[in-house]
């Protein structure tokens, strides 16, 4: 029966071309619209864990309860001994210990007097060590504005909008005037070395990026740091394995009454970041249930049209005594292999997009040189598994669903008619 339906649908092209054609665009649609969203989301999910969350962090349990209050009096301290456990106990994760602080930046005039002073908002990174990967993560090359990054200690980066505001030029010397982890006050010397822009409000207002020893330095913080942030060692955040280190580290023999116990959570547990993961789920899921709707109607309205047009073969069937739910299935049978070829080709054609965009991307960088907004400007996607069977929920769904609506008119076909029929 397969068999001969097959070869039904390959030679009479006239019932089955113009199916097979909108199941394989839709296919090939959802596909690489799927794999586009993954792509974005990647996209999203590292310059969140890059900038600010890593896909894990650590810091003390008190310090996690006030995050956003900055409370350095509360940071870890063995910072040393515990990055080489971290290390030793998730090799396959990269650990990069920041400061977060703020502060008073102060610049002198000719005779060292107060010129100009404004607030900062600093960030106490590893920008020294060659093998670190801190500037690489912050995309600082790509901000920079004007000047150089720093290459020895007692250097630092200021927002571009922050030292036009302060009149400051690369090469000049400033003070930052902060707390210390113990709470008193501390003044440290800097020379500006360059100005970056990163396209996000709160960071271009008043950012300013250090060295962490040197950060360390100058609030007292020795061997400490405020978080430690873990990277998968390919760049890109799984849910599964975040989860089971964050349990396993969680999970380390403490004094649940030490509030200064370090603690790790996910990404996903971030302010705001789990909200948009879920989102981003979520639209993959309603693009599929989109294209699933539009395609069973196309092809409802096809299904009708070739009903039509095999008005009198229903009717011969019927005529000779084949029952009507056997005309019925044979149709939904071919719907079924015209929605499962369909698929196949559109899935190939989707992957075959998808993989170009995740290898190559395109570059449309030429088309942001006067947009300041710290963005992907590579268009790329991510090919994930479900990604080679997620085209097959609608071409196969929206065929049956097409044609199971569209069959019903050979149950109206009246017997006492079919002979006359066929006489005319």
């Amino acid at each position: 029966m397969i068999r001969f339906l097959l070869k039904g649908i390959l030679r009479d092209r006239s019932r089955s071309l113009f199916p097979f054609l909108i199941v394989a665009a839709g296919v090939f649609l959802t596909v690489a619209f799927f794999c586009y969203i993954k792509g974005a989301e990647t996209d999203f999910v590292r310059y969140g864990a890059n900038l600010s969350y890593g896909h894990v962090k650590v810091m003390t349990w008190a310090y996690q309860k006030e995050a956003d209050q900055v409370p350095n009096d509360l940071a870890l301290t063995g910072l040393s001994g515990l990055v080489a456990e971290l290390r030793r106990t998730y090799p396959d994760m990269e650990w990069a210990p920041r400061i977060t602080f703020g502060g008073l930046l102060d610049v002198p005039d000719e005779k060292g007097e107060t010129k100009f002073q404004g607030p900062a908002a600093g960030l106490g990174v590893d920008l020294l060590t060659p093998s670190s990967r801190e500037p690489e993560r912050l995309e600082l090359r790509k901000a920079l504005v004007r000047g150089r990054l720093p290459a020895a200690h007692g250097e630092i980066l200021l927002s571009d909008e922050m030292a036009l505001k302060l009149k400051v030029l690369p090469g000049e010397k400033t003070t930052l005037i902060g707390t210390t982890m113990a709470g008193s006050m501390a003044m440290k010397n800097f020379t500006v070395t360059g100005t970056v822009r990163f396209g996000i409000q709160a960071m271009d207002r008043t950012a300013l990026i250090a060295d962490l020893a040197d950060v360390q330095a100058a609030l007292d913080m020795d061997d400490a740091a405020a978080q430690i942030l873990g990277f998968f060692a390919d760049g890109i955040y799984r849910q599964d394995p975040a989860d089971a280190a964050v349990r396993r580290f969680n999970a380390r023999t403490q004094d649940p009454n030490d509030d200064f116990r370090p603690v790790m959570q996910t990404l996903k547990e971030e302010a705001g970041m789990g909200y948009m993961l879920n989102a981003m789920t979520s639209m993959a899921a309603i693009i599929v249930f989109v294209y699933l709707l539009a395609m069973a109607l196309v092809l409802w309205n096809a299904g009708l049209i070739g009903t039509l047009r095999r008005h009198g073969e229903f009717g011969l069937r019927l005529a000779i005594g084949e029952d009507k739910g056997h005309v019925y299935r044979t149709m939904i049978y071919e719907s079924l292999m015209i929605g499962v070829l369909g698929s196949i080709v559109g899935t190939v054609l989707g992957l075959a997009l998808s993989y170009f965009l995740q290898a190559k991307g395109i570059d449309f960088s030429g088309m942001l040189k006067n947009i300041t907004l710290m963005m992907p400007t590579v268009l790329r996607a991510r090919v994930t598994p479900m990604s080679y069977v997620i085209g097959f929920v609608p071409g196969i769904l929206a065929t049956l669903i097409g044609s199971a609506i569209a069959g019903r008119r050979i149950y109206r076909r009246q017997t006492a008619q079919l002979f006359k029929e066929l006489e005319t």
